[in-house]
């Protein structure tokens, strides 16, 4: 059951444009520091940089002796979800939680990114740094700009023309199939980045990693397995992983408030209205993680993920005695909320300043 934590409002963030200030934040900073949720958790971070390459490493010699059979579609399975875990732990060291020291979270970043992977760091950086800027902000956060579903009504507008009418009024249905896809993407748009001209930290060991990782696990592939065997395998491998990635990011904002590209929000407002809490076990933090505590990762990008749990209460407390929407549901029941949103952008029937959840509680 979702809920929606305010003392004030449920409305959406109203048209007239708050005037940005900092304090809540810092307010609430202080609090946080103060109760050693951003301290390092060292043992909990190295025993999962030495357990990740060990498991991709099993997983390779479980495929090298089960040879040439159907049965490697379970090793595909196994490897896409051991790939996106792995990209998981990557994250947070983008997001420099594991170490103090930006170099080594950087260089921990491109091993596991690049090497492990094969997706570039520097590529994921540029994008990830500007949604965190601005989450949901139109023209500004790129997460909302997707090359085939449309987020936003200007979006459903240009591409609601001709045959593209029919998808669009349905393209809740296809979104999660098109996530089968996302892997494809990832490793492309990876490539794609450090073969550029654009500026690009660390380019020989980006280039380098990204072509050890696809190069030699496609080489792998076809000389251990059939042609036909191969390609099917590739299908499911990179179709769930990209499918994974795609579930635990897809309820974070989606659903979430559109901001109009001329509102200035302070950081407090800015962060938690646009976000997305997902309710549910420390398993779920896990197959998620951390990525369902989306409030608490975007007010504290550097909070290691262990804490975010313990952090959550303390700040949807702050929240609520703030008046600032802080919103946590339930994963199933966002996906619902994913789907009809996108819908109604396709049917040209929504307020891109309105939350469906706001909406449907306002109604009740």
């Amino acid at each position: 059951m979702a809920t929606l934590l305010t003392t004030s409002t449920t409305s959406p963030v109203p048209r007239a444009v708050r005037t940005p200030s900092n304090k809540d934040f810092t307010e609430l900073a202080k609090a946080v520091g103060a109760s050693g949720y951003m301290r390092r958790r060292y043992g909990y971070y190295w025993t999962r940089l030495i357990a990740a390459p060990v498991a991709i490493a099993v997983a390779l010699v479980v495929f090298v002796l089960v040879g040439d059979t159907w049965w490697q579609l379970f090793t595909a399975a196994a490897l896409a979800i051991i790939f996106t875990q792995v990209a998981m732990l990557g994250h947070d060291a983008a997001h420099r939680q594991i170490f103090r020291s930006g170099r080594w979270n950087d260089w921990t970043t491109l091993v596991i990114g690049n090497l492990l992977v094969g997706m570039s760091y520097g590529w994921w950086q540029h994008k990830h740094t500007r949604h965190h800027a601005n989450p949901n902000k139109i023209g500004s956060d790129p997460d909302i700009d997707l090359p085939v579903i449309s987020v936003t009504p200007a979006q459903a507008s240009r591409r609601s023309r001709g045959a593209l009418g029919w998808v669009m009024a349905h393209q809740g249905v296809f979104f999660f199939p098109i996530l089968l896809l996302e892997g494809l993407s990832l490793h492309a748009s990876s490539v794609r980045r450090v073969f550029s001209p654009e500026p690009l930290r660390r380019r020989p060991a980006e280039i380098a990693f990204i072509l050890i990782r696809l190069g030699g696990f496609l080489t792998l592939v076809f000389l251990i397995l059939s042609p036909g065997i191969a390609f099917v395998f590739l299908a499911v491998q990179l179709g769930l992983f990209g499918f994974y990635m795609g579930m635990s990011f897809a309820p974070n904002h989606k659903g979430m408030p559109l901001v109009p590209k001329d509102m200035k929000l302070d950081f407090l407002r800015r962060q938690v209205m646009m976000s997305r809490n997902i309710a549910g076990s420390r398993v779920l933090d896990t197959a998620m993680g951390g990525l369902n505590y989306q409030i608490e990762h975007h007010l504290f990008p550097s909070m290691p993920r262990p804490h975010l749990r313990a952090a959550s209460p303390m700040i949807a407390e702050y929240c609520r005695a703030h008046g600032v929407p802080y919103m946590e549901t339930g994963l199933f029941e966002s996906y619902g909320i994913v789907v009809r949103y996108i819908n109604r952008v396709g049917l040209g029937e929504r307020d891109p300043f309105e939350c469906p959840m706001v909406a449907q509680r306002q109604s009740v």
